[in-house]
Order: structure tokens, then sequence, then C-alpha cells
């Protein structure tokens, strides 16, 4: 039930983070399903494998980066439309909300390492991201290589 719900929770997120960001309603379901794989490779490392958060992160947003790549030369659209919906379920929100609480009521050592675990997190979730964009422009000019010289 557990796996179910996350499925659809961040399905539904990713797609109304969609509909707000302006995407092609012919592409809601696809952008959806791209957030929903991104954060259930979030959870399965960090439920399953226990991964800290962090690196649970890194490898949710590369698994978000990489299939929004192959979404986006499937649907032939850019890579954004896929991207940006998809990761706001991987966005940690919650743990800045808490930092910017702390420091509001002046308990600054649990500020401090609440606002590093936030950076850290959100680092994670870039390098994933530009990690995934890197493998992606590997393939794609291996590929135009290979036929150029066929």
């Amino acid at each position: 039930m557990f796996w179910m719900l996350n499925l659809l929770f961040s399905y539904t997120a990713s797609l109304f983070f969609g509909v707000i960001f302006d995407v092609p309603k012919r592409l809601y379901n696809t952008v959806g399903i791209v957030g929903a794989c991104g954060w259930m490779i979030y959870t399965l490392f960090f439920e399953a494998f226990q991964l800290h958060t962090i690196y649970s992160s890194f490898f949710g947003s590369l698994a978000l980066g990489l299939l929004s790549h192959i979404m986006a030369r499937l649907k032939k659209e850019p890579v954004i439309l896929f991207m940006i919906p998809g990761i706001i379920p991987l966005v940690p929100g919650g743990l800045a909300f808490d930092a910017t609480k702390n420091l509001i009521i002046l308990q600054f050592s649990k500020a401090i390492n609440t606002i590093l675990e936030v950076m850290l997190i959100a680092g994670a979730i870039a390098l994933g991201l530009l990690f995934a964009d890197q493998i992606s422009k590997l393939i794609i000019s291996g590929n135009t290589k290979r036929k150029k010289r066929i």
C-alpha cells in the first residue's frame, strides 16, 4: 500500500505542476509518469536500500533526468517540459521550512544542520540532473559518430 500511495501522489504532484507550468495537454500523462518514476527511484533507494536522503535524491534525479531525455526524444519536445514538473516531488521543501522555522525561533544549531542538509540534497539533485544531461549527450554524440562512419 505504501508503494502504491507514493506512486499515486508523486504522479498527481508532477501532473498538476505540469498544468501549472503550462505543459501541453497531450503531455500531462507523460509528465506525471516521469515525475512518479523519479520519486519511486528515490523511495526505492531510501526505503529498500536504506541510503541517506542525499544519495537517494541523487539517484532519483539521475533517473528523472535520463527519463526526461528519453521522453523528450520520443515526444519531440524540449527536455525542460518533463524535467521541471518531475523534479517537484524531490525538492526538500519541508526541510527548508524547518530550517527557516529554526532560524526564526533562534535555534541556530538545529538551523545550521538543517540548512546544510537542504543544501546537500539540492546539490545532489542538481548533480543528478547534470550527470543525466552529460550521459544523454554522450549517447547522442556516440550515435551520430556511428551514423557518420556508416
